[in-house]
Protein backbone atom coordinates (compact mmCIF):
# COMPACT_ATOMS: atom_id res chain seq x y z
CA UNK A 1 0.00 0.00 0.00
CA UNK A 2 1.24 3.78 -0.71
CA UNK A 3 2.71 5.61 2.01
CA UNK A 4 1.91 9.14 2.71
CA UNK A 5 3.83 11.78 5.09
CA UNK A 6 1.16 13.07 7.71
CA UNK A 7 1.25 16.98 7.35
CA UNK A 8 4.38 18.82 7.31
CA UNK A 9 6.35 15.80 8.78
CA UNK A 10 8.55 12.66 8.71
CA UNK A 11 6.11 10.62 9.85
CA UNK A 12 4.46 8.14 7.14
CA UNK A 13 1.24 6.05 7.18
CA UNK A 14 -0.93 4.08 4.80
CA UNK A 15 -3.15 5.75 2.70
CA UNK A 16 -5.88 3.88 3.94
CA UNK A 17 -6.14 3.65 7.93
CA UNK A 18 -7.73 1.00 9.99
CA UNK A 19 -10.63 2.40 12.84
CA UNK A 20 -11.49 0.17 15.80
CA UNK A 21 -14.66 2.51 16.61
CA UNK A 22 -16.84 -0.88 17.32
CA UNK A 23 -14.13 -3.06 18.80
CA UNK A 24 -14.70 -4.33 22.52
CA UNK A 25 -18.65 -3.51 21.62
CA UNK A 26 -19.69 -5.27 18.38
CA UNK A 27 -16.15 -6.56 17.57
CA UNK A 28 -14.74 -9.37 19.58
CA UNK A 29 -11.09 -10.22 20.21
CA UNK A 30 -10.92 -12.70 17.17
CA UNK A 31 -12.58 -10.41 14.60
CA UNK A 32 -10.16 -7.84 15.52
CA UNK A 33 -7.72 -10.34 15.46
CA UNK A 34 -8.51 -10.76 11.38
CA UNK A 35 -9.00 -7.68 10.45
CA UNK A 36 -5.35 -5.96 11.73
CA UNK A 37 -3.49 -9.43 9.93
CA UNK A 38 -5.74 -8.04 6.69
CA UNK A 39 -5.12 -4.96 7.35
CA UNK A 40 -1.09 -5.23 8.07
CA UNK A 41 -0.78 -8.38 5.03
CA UNK A 42 -2.26 -5.23 2.62
CA UNK A 43 0.79 -3.55 3.64
CA UNK A 44 -1.51 -1.22 6.07
CA UNK A 45 0.07 0.80 8.90
CA UNK A 46 -2.18 3.20 10.31
CA UNK A 47 -4.38 2.04 12.97
CA UNK A 48 -6.72 4.39 14.80
CA UNK A 49 -8.69 4.00 18.14
CA UNK A 50 -9.67 6.40 21.18
CA UNK A 51 -9.54 5.92 25.05
CA UNK A 52 -13.31 5.82 24.95
CA UNK A 53 -14.15 3.25 21.95
CA UNK A 54 -15.91 0.26 23.58
CA UNK A 55 -14.76 1.97 27.35
CA UNK A 56 -11.38 1.56 26.56
CA UNK A 57 -11.94 -2.52 25.07
CA UNK A 58 -10.95 -0.94 21.56
CA UNK A 59 -7.21 -0.11 23.39
CA UNK A 60 -6.99 -3.03 25.33
CA UNK A 61 -7.62 -5.28 21.83
CA UNK A 62 -4.87 -3.84 20.09
CA UNK A 63 -2.62 -4.02 22.55
CA UNK A 64 -3.32 -7.77 22.82
CA UNK A 65 -2.55 -8.03 19.08
CA UNK A 66 0.25 -6.47 19.01
CA UNK A 67 3.34 -7.61 19.16
CA UNK A 68 2.04 -11.04 19.46
CA UNK A 69 -0.26 -11.34 15.81
CA UNK A 70 1.95 -7.77 14.42
CA UNK A 71 5.22 -6.82 15.22
CA UNK A 72 4.78 -3.22 16.83
CA UNK A 73 7.40 -1.53 14.83
CA UNK A 74 5.09 -2.42 11.70
CA UNK A 75 1.80 -0.07 13.02
CA UNK A 76 1.65 3.22 13.37
CA UNK A 77 -0.45 3.31 16.42
CA UNK A 78 -2.89 6.54 16.60
CA UNK A 79 -5.29 7.18 19.36
CA UNK A 80 -6.99 10.31 21.03
CA UNK A 81 -8.11 11.37 24.30
CA UNK A 82 -10.54 14.25 25.32
CA UNK A 83 -13.73 13.17 25.55
CA UNK A 84 -15.28 11.56 28.74
CA UNK A 85 -18.74 10.04 30.05
CA UNK A 86 -20.01 13.48 32.21
CA UNK A 87 -22.99 14.98 31.25
CA UNK A 88 -22.17 17.64 32.14
CA UNK A 89 -19.03 17.75 30.63
CA UNK A 90 -18.71 15.82 27.00
CA UNK A 91 -14.86 17.17 26.90
CA UNK A 92 -12.15 17.92 29.21
CA UNK A 93 -8.97 19.22 27.48
CA UNK A 94 -7.42 20.20 30.39
CA UNK A 95 -3.19 19.23 30.59
CA UNK A 96 -4.16 16.87 33.99
CA UNK A 97 -7.17 15.02 32.44
CA UNK A 98 -5.04 14.42 28.77
CA UNK A 99 -1.93 13.52 30.54
CA UNK A 100 -3.57 11.09 33.31
CA UNK A 101 -5.49 9.82 30.11
CA UNK A 102 -2.20 9.42 27.92
CA UNK A 103 -0.70 7.17 30.25
CA UNK A 104 -4.25 4.82 31.09
CA UNK A 105 -3.99 4.83 27.29
CA UNK A 106 -0.23 3.33 26.91
CA UNK A 107 -1.75 0.57 29.45
CA UNK A 108 -4.28 -0.41 27.52
CA UNK A 109 -2.14 -1.01 24.78
CA UNK A 110 0.65 -2.01 26.47
CA UNK A 111 3.23 0.01 24.91
CA UNK A 112 5.79 2.89 25.60
CA UNK A 113 4.65 5.02 23.18
CA UNK A 114 1.72 6.06 20.73
CA UNK A 115 3.02 7.19 17.25
CA UNK A 116 0.02 9.95 17.12
CA UNK A 117 -1.96 11.16 19.79
CA UNK A 118 -4.86 13.38 19.20
CA UNK A 119 -6.88 15.87 21.40
CA UNK A 120 -10.00 14.25 20.55
CA UNK A 121 -12.60 17.47 20.50
CA UNK A 122 -12.00 21.03 21.40
CA UNK A 123 -12.58 22.00 25.02
CA UNK A 124 -14.50 25.71 25.51
CA UNK A 125 -13.92 26.00 28.65
CA UNK A 126 -9.77 25.00 29.12
CA UNK A 127 -7.42 27.42 27.04
CA UNK A 128 -6.29 26.00 24.42
CA UNK A 129 -2.83 26.53 25.05
CA UNK A 130 -2.89 24.31 28.24
CA UNK A 131 -4.36 21.71 26.10
CA UNK A 132 -1.29 21.91 23.67
CA UNK A 133 0.94 21.87 26.07
CA UNK A 134 -0.16 18.66 27.40
CA UNK A 135 0.28 17.45 23.73
CA UNK A 136 3.93 19.49 23.91
CA UNK A 137 4.62 17.20 27.53
CA UNK A 138 3.92 14.40 25.73
CA UNK A 139 6.04 14.11 22.71
CA UNK A 140 8.88 15.90 25.00
CA UNK A 141 8.57 12.64 27.20
CA UNK A 142 8.78 10.08 24.72
CA UNK A 143 4.85 9.17 24.96
CA UNK A 144 3.93 9.71 22.25
CA UNK A 145 6.02 10.68 18.85
CA UNK A 146 3.72 13.10 16.88
CA UNK A 147 0.62 14.98 17.93
CA UNK A 148 -2.78 15.77 16.11
CA UNK A 149 -6.58 17.06 16.98
CA UNK A 150 -9.66 15.73 16.20
CA UNK A 151 -13.35 17.58 15.95
CA UNK A 152 -12.11 20.95 15.93
CA UNK A 153 -13.37 23.50 13.46
CA UNK A 154 -11.90 25.76 11.08
CA UNK A 155 -10.44 28.67 13.35
CA UNK A 156 -10.08 26.05 16.53
CA UNK A 157 -7.66 24.38 13.87
CA UNK A 158 -6.07 27.48 12.69
CA UNK A 159 -5.69 28.46 16.20
CA UNK A 160 -4.08 25.79 17.80
CA UNK A 161 -1.75 24.62 14.31
CA UNK A 162 -0.62 28.98 14.98
CA UNK A 163 -0.05 28.83 18.20
CA UNK A 164 2.33 25.60 17.81
CA UNK A 165 3.94 27.16 14.59
CA UNK A 166 4.55 30.09 16.79
CA UNK A 167 7.46 28.41 18.91
CA UNK A 168 9.42 26.18 16.68
CA UNK A 169 11.71 23.68 18.24
CA UNK A 170 9.75 24.25 21.35
CA UNK A 171 6.40 23.49 20.42
CA UNK A 172 4.95 20.12 18.67
CA UNK A 173 3.55 21.14 15.36
CA UNK A 174 0.15 19.51 14.39
CA UNK A 175 0.21 16.53 12.31
CA UNK A 176 -2.92 15.59 11.50
CA UNK A 177 -6.76 16.71 12.34
CA UNK A 178 -9.40 13.62 11.96
CA UNK A 179 -12.91 15.23 10.71
CA UNK A 180 -15.61 13.41 8.94
CA UNK A 181 -15.26 13.60 5.19
CA UNK A 182 -17.17 12.00 2.66
CA UNK A 183 -19.41 12.53 -0.38
CA UNK A 184 -21.87 12.78 2.10
CA UNK A 185 -20.80 14.96 3.93
CA UNK A 186 -18.17 17.46 2.53
CA UNK A 187 -18.55 20.60 5.10
CA UNK A 188 -14.85 20.07 5.91
CA UNK A 189 -14.05 22.03 2.37
CA UNK A 190 -15.38 25.28 3.90
CA UNK A 191 -13.02 26.39 6.56
CA UNK A 192 -10.96 22.79 7.98
CA UNK A 193 -10.04 21.76 4.94
CA UNK A 194 -8.08 24.87 3.49
CA UNK A 195 -6.64 25.59 7.17
CA UNK A 196 -5.31 22.17 7.19
CA UNK A 197 -3.59 22.69 3.72
CA UNK A 198 -2.43 26.14 4.28
CA UNK A 199 -1.00 25.02 7.91
CA UNK A 200 0.52 21.93 6.64
CA UNK A 201 -1.51 19.66 8.68
CA UNK A 202 -2.77 16.67 7.34
CA UNK A 203 -6.76 15.68 7.37
CA UNK A 204 -7.55 12.27 8.49
CA UNK A 205 -11.38 11.54 7.43
CA UNK A 206 -13.72 9.86 8.93
CA UNK A 207 -16.65 7.98 7.80
CA UNK A 208 -15.16 8.19 4.65
CA UNK A 209 -18.20 6.27 2.90
CA UNK A 210 -20.66 7.94 4.84
CA UNK A 211 -21.44 5.97 7.34
CA UNK A 212 -21.78 2.64 5.54
CA UNK A 213 -24.74 4.86 3.33
CA UNK A 214 -22.45 5.21 0.39
CA UNK A 215 -22.13 1.44 -0.20
CA UNK A 216 -25.23 1.55 -1.56
CA UNK A 217 -26.65 -1.42 0.55
CA UNK A 218 -29.36 0.54 1.97
CA UNK A 219 -31.06 1.59 -1.06
CA UNK A 220 -33.24 -1.02 -0.82
CA UNK A 221 -34.37 -0.58 2.72
CA UNK A 222 -32.14 -1.87 5.72
CA UNK A 223 -30.60 -4.60 6.68
CA UNK A 224 -30.47 -6.67 9.44
CA UNK A 225 -26.86 -7.11 10.18
CA UNK A 226 -25.84 -2.93 9.06
CA UNK A 227 -25.15 -0.22 11.35
CA UNK A 228 -28.27 1.25 10.45
CA UNK A 229 -30.20 -1.99 12.35
CA UNK A 230 -27.79 -1.50 15.69
CA UNK A 231 -29.39 0.26 18.25
CA UNK A 232 -26.22 1.69 19.50
CA UNK A 233 -25.06 3.15 15.43
CA UNK A 234 -28.47 3.60 13.63
CA UNK A 235 -28.77 7.26 14.86
CA UNK A 236 -25.52 8.01 12.90
CA UNK A 237 -26.94 6.53 10.10
CA UNK A 238 -30.10 8.00 9.92
CA UNK A 239 -29.80 11.42 8.90
CA UNK A 240 -27.72 9.78 5.48
CA UNK A 241 -31.00 8.16 4.39
CA UNK A 242 -32.56 11.07 2.96
CA UNK A 243 -33.47 12.07 -0.93
CA UNK A 244 -30.58 14.24 -1.25
CA UNK A 245 -28.18 11.29 -0.40
CA UNK A 246 -29.67 8.53 -2.00
CA UNK A 247 -29.57 11.11 -5.48
CA UNK A 248 -25.43 11.28 -4.26
CA UNK A 249 -25.56 7.35 -4.21
CA UNK A 250 -26.89 6.49 -7.31
CA UNK A 251 -24.88 8.16 -8.41
CA UNK A 252 -21.58 6.63 -6.99
CA UNK A 253 -23.85 3.44 -7.97
CA UNK A 254 -23.99 4.60 -11.69
CA UNK A 255 -19.86 5.33 -11.79
CA UNK A 256 -19.18 2.38 -9.96
CA UNK A 257 -21.14 -0.16 -12.55
CA UNK A 258 -19.27 2.03 -15.46
CA UNK A 259 -16.06 1.39 -14.55
CA UNK A 260 -17.05 -2.18 -12.95
CA UNK A 261 -15.73 -2.08 -9.90
CA UNK A 262 -18.46 -1.39 -6.62
CA UNK A 263 -19.92 2.00 -4.87
CA UNK A 264 -17.15 1.33 -1.88
CA UNK A 265 -14.56 1.55 -4.21
CA UNK A 266 -15.62 4.53 -5.91
CA UNK A 267 -16.79 6.26 -2.87
CA UNK A 268 -13.82 5.44 -1.08
CA UNK A 269 -10.95 6.32 -4.12
CA UNK A 270 -12.69 9.88 -4.08
CA UNK A 271 -12.51 10.47 -0.97
CA UNK A 272 -8.64 9.15 -0.62
CA UNK A 273 -7.18 11.36 -3.34
CA UNK A 274 -8.59 14.36 -2.56
CA UNK A 275 -6.52 17.35 -1.86
CA UNK A 276 -5.02 17.60 1.90
CA UNK A 277 -6.19 14.35 2.62
CA UNK A 278 -3.57 11.69 3.65
CA UNK A 279 -5.68 8.53 5.11
CA UNK A 280 -8.98 7.74 5.34
CA UNK A 281 -9.95 6.18 8.47
CA UNK A 282 -12.04 2.44 7.60
CA UNK A 283 -13.95 0.62 9.91
CA UNK A 284 -15.36 -2.70 9.09
CA UNK A 285 -17.56 -5.31 10.89
CA UNK A 286 -15.56 -8.24 9.15
CA UNK A 287 -11.68 -8.72 8.15
CA UNK A 288 -14.02 -9.46 4.38
CA UNK A 289 -15.43 -5.71 4.48
CA UNK A 290 -12.09 -4.56 5.43
CA UNK A 291 -9.97 -6.33 2.36
CA UNK A 292 -13.04 -5.19 0.22
CA UNK A 293 -12.10 -1.81 0.93
CA UNK A 294 -8.37 -2.36 0.78
CA UNK A 295 -8.82 -3.23 -2.78
CA UNK A 296 -9.34 0.06 -3.26
CA UNK A 297 -5.90 0.59 -3.63
CA UNK A 298 -5.47 -0.38 -7.16
CA UNK A 299 -7.81 1.98 -8.37
CA UNK A 300 -7.73 5.51 -9.60
CA UNK A 301 -10.76 7.46 -10.67
CA UNK A 302 -11.22 8.57 -13.78
CA UNK A 303 -11.01 12.89 -14.14
CA UNK A 304 -14.61 12.97 -15.84
CA UNK A 305 -16.22 10.76 -13.11
CA UNK A 306 -14.56 12.73 -9.91
CA UNK A 307 -15.94 15.63 -11.76
CA UNK A 308 -19.32 14.31 -12.33
CA UNK A 309 -19.34 13.04 -8.36
CA UNK A 310 -18.02 16.46 -7.29
CA UNK A 311 -21.39 18.07 -9.08
CA UNK A 312 -23.86 15.72 -7.93
CA UNK A 313 -22.36 16.03 -3.72
CA UNK A 314 -20.94 19.56 -4.12
CA UNK A 315 -22.26 21.43 -1.17
CA UNK A 316 -23.58 24.60 -1.43
CA UNK A 317 -21.18 27.22 -0.08
CA UNK A 318 -22.40 31.25 -0.05
CA UNK A 319 -21.02 34.27 1.75
CA UNK A 320 -18.27 34.19 3.46
CA UNK A 321 -17.18 31.07 1.52
CA UNK A 322 -18.20 31.76 -1.83
CA UNK A 323 -15.30 33.17 -4.18
CA UNK A 324 -15.66 36.74 -4.88
CA UNK A 325 -13.79 36.65 -7.73
CA UNK A 326 -16.48 34.90 -9.66
CA UNK A 327 -19.26 37.24 -8.49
Amino acid sequence: MEQRHLGRTGLRVSRIGLGTLTWGRDTGEEAAAEQVKTFWEAGGTLVDTADVYGGGEAEYLLGRLVGGLVPRRDLVIATKAGSVRDPDRRFDGSRGHLLAALDDSLDRLGTDYVDLWQVHAFDPVTPVEETLQALDLAVSSGRARYAGVAGFCGWQLAKAATWQLAAPGVRTRLASTQMEYSLLQRGVEREVLPAALDLGVGLLPSSPLGRGVLTGKYREGTPADSRGASPALSALVEPYLDEAAAGIVDAVVTAAQGLAVTPLQVALAWVRDRPGVVAPIVGARTSAQLAAALSVEELSLPEEICRALDDVSAPEHRYPDQDWSTL
